[in-house]
């Protein structure tokens, strides 16, 4: 392959696994997509495992079960369910695999996936390396979105679970430097694991985009409070105040949708906001705007503001998390303070009504989406270190 590994580790299958589809709208599925892709179009093998990969008479009753009752009426139940049965059921779907393959690589993308694969694998010989797509803990993000009580009884049973399954892994992928400190801040004996920091990544457009003019401005995420949608529409009614009726069309769904959509009636913005709702492919609108804007609170490695940078966009976000590993104040990107909606607003009209900037900026991005971030780049780096670790390969740890 060129690359100076092992030929015998270059042979050795790779396992994705996850607890969710693996063809959702979450970042950590277009991971899985993205490095699928990659890997099928070099000719590397590749399995997905899933809890819906085991199936069974048992799958829609037991997760269906959360969606009609629980979730609704007692949402830490509904978290704790859903977390018990996708691993029981990604466990078994991953003894079934692993039961009939030797040598291999789990690629696991969250702690439950992990804990399963190392309970099912047959060896050492089946190595386990988990993505940690994490901002902080899954406990954080389900306590972030109000499903459980931070400190609660669910909360610290996720975090007992991280820490069961994390500092056994054969390896640690991380997307950011940040994503790193965050989890060494309260599980420092993840310190001892081998690790790689790779950023995420995604292919280039297919094609020439179209340059039709869609609007102003777009962002793309799961309707969550932190995503913080509601900031964007403070910002947009900030700036109409001063005279400037700015468009945002909002990709994505979920919980918050129905009182976003209560505040930008209330704001009077319903003329300039449009909720698209999900889209599978929604990346291949975004040239079609003048620039991406971001006001989440927390984010380890966004995929949303790769992606807009590979459509050539320039980038208006908060400087938190791992965003600033990503774009750079003043180059690709304008960094607006989330705790005043006066002043982002004055940043974000300072780039739009200044077109040099704004090309410049736009232009910025795309040079570092490929440098930093194209599939192309990225994606080698990644299947390098998960085969370095595998049975085969050099008894080395970055």
């Amino acid at each position: 392959m060129g690359d100076g590994r092992p030929q015998d580790a270059a042979s050795v299958p790779l396992i994705i696994a996850t607890i969710l589809r693996g063809d959702g709208i979450t970042g950590v599925d277009t991971h899985i997509r993205q490095l699928r892709r990659y890997l099928d179009e070099s000719g590397t093998a590749s399995t997905l495992v899933t809890p819906f990969s085991w199936g069974g008479p048992l799958v829609y009753p037991i997760f269906g079960l959360r969606k009609l009752g629980l979730e609704r009426y007692c949402p830490p139940a509904s978290v704790a369910w859903y977390m018990h049965w996708h691993e029981v059921f990604l466990r078994n779907a991953l003894r079934r695999r692993l039961a009939r393959t030797g040598d291999c690589v789990v690629y696991a993308q969250d702690p439950p996936t992990a804990r399963a694969a190392l309970r099912v694998r047959r060896g050492p010989h089946q190595r386990v390396v988990m993505a940690v797509h994490l901002r902080i803990s899954m406990a954080d993000e389900w306590a972030d979105k109000k499903q459980i009580k931070r400190g609660g009884t669910v909360f610290r049973a996720i975090r007992r679970m991280e820490r069961e399954a994390i500092p056994q892994v054969d390896g640690l992928v991380f997307v950011s430097r940040w994503g790193r400190e965050a989890v060494l801040g309260w599980l420092p004996e993840a310190a001892a694991v081998p690790f790689a920091i790779i950023g995420n990544f995604v292919t280039p457009l297919d094609s020439e985009p179209s340059r039709e003019s869609l609007g102003d401005l777009v962002t793309i995420g799961n309707l969550d409070l932190v995503k913080n949608h509601r900031f964007l529409l403070q910002v947009l009614a900030e700036a109409k105040r001063s005279g400037r009726s700015l468009t945002l069309d909002v990709f994505g769904d979920g919980p918050c949708r129905k009182d976003l959509l209560q505040q930008a009636r209330a704001l009077g913005l319903e003329e300039q906001v449009r909720f698209r709702g999900y889209q599978p492919d929604a990346r291949r609108f975004l040239p079609g705007y003048r620039a991406y804007v971001h006001a989440s609170y927390s984010e380890s490695l966004p995929l949303a503001i790769i992606e807009a940078m590979a459509a050539g966009l320039p980038i208006v976000a908060g400087d938190t998390g791992g965003i600033g590993e990503l774009c750079d104040d003043g180059v690709e990107a304008r960094f607006w303070p989330l705790d005043d909606p006066a002043r982002a607003t004055a940043v974000l009209i300072d780039l739009l009504d200044c077109e040099p900037a704004r090309l410049k900026a736009a232009n910025a991005a795309l040079e570092r989406f490929h440098r930093d971030f194209d599939a192309d780049v990225v994606a080698p780096e990644l299947e390098g270190f998960l085969r370095a670790l595998s049975p085969r390969g050099p008894a080395t740890a970055p």
